[in-house]
């Protein structure tokens, strides 16, 4: 099962997105969206009948002319959204996560994951975190690590939650999914490597995070945060060119309708050139890979109030859609 989106007046902004979708029964294929929910099957727009939505990334700068004069035309065979199921956008070879990249959520984080024996006032300890934010900054260094593709899903399907995950938490974040082959880039040339953007919500077993059997390894982002399904991407890519100000976007996460992440990508503290900058110092970019970029303040762990099973999160960034998933709880038995 998974939950349906819900029909809004414009899906995102610019004329066009990207998108992976199935009829009943039937393949997934790559296709042209526009903001009024009407689908352009690319694999007969564009002749290319075993496309994927990573095959046409991997000729983005051939292919993207052509997505612009097909979302000009509005001629082809349109059919409504409706009449599809709507998968993960992309199947990146790829996943770098962001770590700690949003000043307010680090603090949080870091008041929140108090070591035992620390009685130190809770002002303290933020005073303690906002220094530490302040030295990273000033010293340049991202934190990135690699995540899993088999832990995407689609933006509205079901999120089992196992067994074993005691704290499950969500991270909505901006994604940037890359449109060509890119080492070690400069931060001035990182976002002409991006062929767009898209939401992820970065869900991690808080309980698992640190290896308490032996703290000397640190975290644990294998157990963490790469559950099949941890990772719901999309709906859409939305064109970079289609995007202002990657660095000043809305993220806003909703669990059972209630607001619980609020906050602008202006509070991260390394920008998304950055970020992409950072990653391709070491790995090779490749087309269709995701970069994540963190996520802001809010989390479960500030609230104190975690993922259980019946829970709906609906997160959406500005200009990039909504996703809408569910939580149920895997079977114990």
């Amino acid at each position: 099962m998974s939950v349906k989106p819900e029909p809004v007046s414009a899906l995102f902004a610019g004329p066009f997105a990207l998108a992976t979708l199935s009829a009943p029964d039937g393949p997934a294929f790559p296709a042209l969206v526009t903001p009024d929910a009407q689908v352009l099957d690319l694999r007969t727009a564009l002749g290319a009948s075993r496309a994927t939505t990573r095959t046409l990334l991997d000729e983005w700068e051939t292919v993207l002319p052509r997505l612009r004069a097909l979302a000009d035309d509005r001629g082809g065979d349109l059919r409504p959204l409706a009449d599809f199921r709507v998968h993960a956008p992309v199947e990146p070879r790829q996943v770098f996560q962001s770590g700690a990249n949003y000043r307010q959520h680090v603090i949080d984080l870091h008041v929140a994951h108090r070591a035992p024996g620390d009685d130190r006032p809770e002002g303290e300890r933020r005073a303690e975190a906002a220094e530490i934010m302040d030295r990273r900054a000033a010293e340049d260094l991202p934190y990135v690590f690699l995540g899993l593709p088999s832990a995407i899903t689609g933006p509205y399907d079901d999120v089992v939650l196992p067994a074993w995950a005691e704290q499950p938490d969500w991270e909505l974040e901006l994604a940037a999914v890359i449109g060509r082959p890119a080492h070690r880039l400069s931060v001035e040339d990182a976002l002409e490597y991006v062929a767009g953007y898209t939401i992820a919500n970065d869900l991690t077993d808080r309980a698992t995070v640190f290896r308490r059997d032996m703290p000397q390894i640190g975290t644990d982002w294998l157990r963490s945060k790469n559950a099949p399904g941890f990772t719901p991407l999309g709906p859409w890519i939305v064109p970079a060119e289609s995007v202002v100000n990657p660095d000043d976007l809305r993220v806003t996460l909703k669990l059972n309708g209630e607001t619980m992440q609020d906050e602008s990508t202006k509070d991260m503290i390394f920008k998304v050139a950055r970020m992409v900058s950072y990653a391709s110092q070491t790995a090779q970019l490749l087309p269709g890979d995701l970069v994540l970029t963190g996520s802001p303040a809010g989390n479960g762990m500030h609230w104190g109030r975690l993922l259980r099973d019946g829970d709906v999160m609906e997160g959406s960034i500005t200009g990039l859609g909504v996703q809408r998933t569910r939580c149920v709880a895997e079977d114990a038995s």
